[in-house]
């Protein structure tokens, strides 16, 4: 018996990397994989069927059903055609995890529209998509389901050189928190992950390209906890955001301190207060 028997999960961007082995452990769990990849190259240009096309071939021969899908998630239409190949495949689908991405990293002031509009339409337009169809899909069954979004360091903690993708990534953190409270009312989870794992889009970054990285950062590292999350063990849970790389896994969480309310004078503050409550050891600052 698997964690995921009779459970039909699809992955988007599955055909290399962080992906590819969700589709494999979750297929060692008794998973049925739709196999979505565009096939193209890390900045999203060109496309092709063989990536997605060996991924499910390893997924058969694991013993569990696998289909491909070639879809395009940067548009309506592409999110509803993945979820068309799922359900003429199995009827059904319990398990969306929107892992497709492209890189297009500048600084800043060189970041051209030609730059930015590829890489948001990937991550934020991408993840809504697909996630559209298929939650009304798992909300209209009545019977829930899991949704599991990619954000990323970069757009929860910041990174340098990658204000289109941290734009992109804070956003999907945005969308699946408010999702994971509509979902609760049809028993739909949602659950936000910020993974670190050497692929191909990591592997020439900052600190990514150590031949001593291989092993420590390896993305099949990130499976186990997806597996947990589209599984039943999770069933009380939603809404969380969690980092998982190089064998650690961590909860993050949006915090605001308590802070300091200004009693007098109707709760105006003066700029000069301000700035007093802020210096360090400050009313303000000494909460934190």
């Amino acid at each position: 018996m698997g964690l995921l028997d009779g459970k039909v999960v699809v992955i988007t961007g599955a055909g290399g990397g962080i992906g590819r082995e969700y589709a494999l452990a979750m297929a060692k769990e008794g998973a049925a994989i739709v196999v979505n990849d565009l096939g193209g190259a890390r900045d999203g240009t060109g496309g092709g069927s063989a990536m997605a096309d060996l991924v499910v071939d390893e997924v058969k021969g694991l013993g569990a059903e696998g289909v491909a899908n070639y879809d395009n998630v940067a548009s309506v239409e592409g999110g509803e055609g993945i979820l068309k190949t799922a359900l003429q495949a199995f009827g059904r689908v319990d398990c969306v995890i929107n892992n497709a991405g492209i890189l297009r990293d500048k600084s800043f002031s060189n970041t051209t529209e030609e730059l930015w509009d590829p890489v948001i339409a990937v991550h934020l337009k991408g993840t809504y998509c697909v996630t559209r169809p298929i939650f009304n899909h798992m909300k209209e069954s009545g019977s829930g389901g899991v949704v599991i979004n990619t954000s990323s360091t970069s757009g929860l903690n910041g990174n340098f050189g990658q204000c289109n993708y941290g734009a992109a990534k804070a956003g999907i953190a945005g969308f699946t928190r408010c999702l994971a409270i509509e979902g609760k009312k049809y028993g739909i989870r949602c659950f936000i992950l910020a993974p670190a794992a050497l692929t191909r889009l990591t592997e020439d970054l900052p600190g990514f390209n150590a031949e001593a990285m291989k092993e420590k950062m390896a993305p099949e590292l990130i499976s186990p906890l997806l597996t947990f999350l589209a599984s039943d063990l999770s069933k009380d849970m939603t809404g969380n955001t969690f980092f998982c790389g190089g064998g650690r896994i961590a909860e993050m969480k949006v915090v605001t301190t308590p802070g300091i309310t200004k009693h007098e004078e109707g709760g105006m503050w003066t700029p000069e207060e301000v700035a007093e409550a802020m210096k360090p050891g400050g009313i303000l600052m000494s909460e934190n």
